[in-house]
């Protein structure tokens, strides 16, 4: 059950990041709390993607805060960011598999330069553990270029999980893929949460795939936070920003 009497595991405070004078990000502020899955919906080019790279670190905003875990991470040096990083798991909408390497092999990989793991047995379990997870571990001595989109995704997953992480970032997790696949990743996404107790933000424009695994809604709308609450509440509001998204739910599920 999702709790808000503790700290947030995740805060940005007054978040501005622009590319060439453009405005991306305006004076984002949000928090993620324990135990709680947070949606940040929109359509595309509303700076989702900028904003959970800006929390990964991956581009430094212009101004503003970013606690994580309760360390101000906009100030931390290489190592110590690392070490942040570490506890979180980052899933890429292209899942940024090593296309030279198997599936053990990117697993692995993780593991020997995370968290220094190199016994063959040590690593080999983990593996399967992790592949497990994901309903994936025929596919461990494959190649990323014999998997599909789905399966590509749920292994960028089980390499965040195999390192035990504290909070999960998905970007997009369902991009690019068909209903029913969308759906099986929607649910991997509730079991990750309920196995591994994990926080999660998760950057989506799938409204289906924000009804599915949402605790609450932050919804973007030119760079800013426009709307929050539950995706009920925000269905119920008379509002034209929503209408698109909310219809084409309704929509699909006649």
């Amino acid at each position: 059950m999702t709790t808000h009497d503790e700290q947030p595991v995740l805060k940005v405070e007054h978040l501005y990041k622009s590319f060439d004078e453009r405005p991306v990000l305006v004076d984002v502020s949000l928090a993620l709390h324990k135990g709680e899955n947070l949606v940040i919906l929109g359509r595309s080019g509303m700076g989702k993607s900028v904003l959970i790279k800006c929390i990964i670190g991956l581009i430094e905003p212009d101004e503003g805060t970013i606690y994580i875990l309760g360390k101000n991470t906009t100030h931390l040096d290489h190592k110590a960011l690392n070490e942040v990083r570490q506890k979180i798991g980052f899933s890429f909408q292209g899942s940024a598999l090593y296309d030279s390497m198997t599936v053990r092999e990117n697993l692995t990989f993780s593991l020997k330069r995370n968290l220094n793991i190199h016994d063959p047995q040590q690593l080999d379990a983990m593996v399967r553990d992790a592949l497990r997870d994901v309903g994936l571990e025929h596919a461990i001595d494959q190649m990323p270029s014999e998997l599909s989109g789905g399966m590509r995704k749920r292994i960028g997953i089980a390499r965040c999980l195999i390192l035990k992480p504290e909070i999960m970032l998905y970007d997009e997790p369902t991009a690019g893929l068909d209903p029913v696949t969308s759906s099986e990743i929607n649910q991997l996404i509730l079991e990750v949460k309920q196995k591994y107790h994990t926080s999660s933000i998760i950057i989506t424009h799938d409204i289906t795939c924000a009804k599915t695994t949402a605790d609450r809604i932050i919804y973007m709308q030119d760079g800013r936070v426009y709307l929050e609450g539950t995706f009920e509440a925000l269905d119920r509001k008379d509002d034209p920003q929503l209408e698109t998204f909310f219809n084409y739910f309704k929509i699909q599920h006649q």
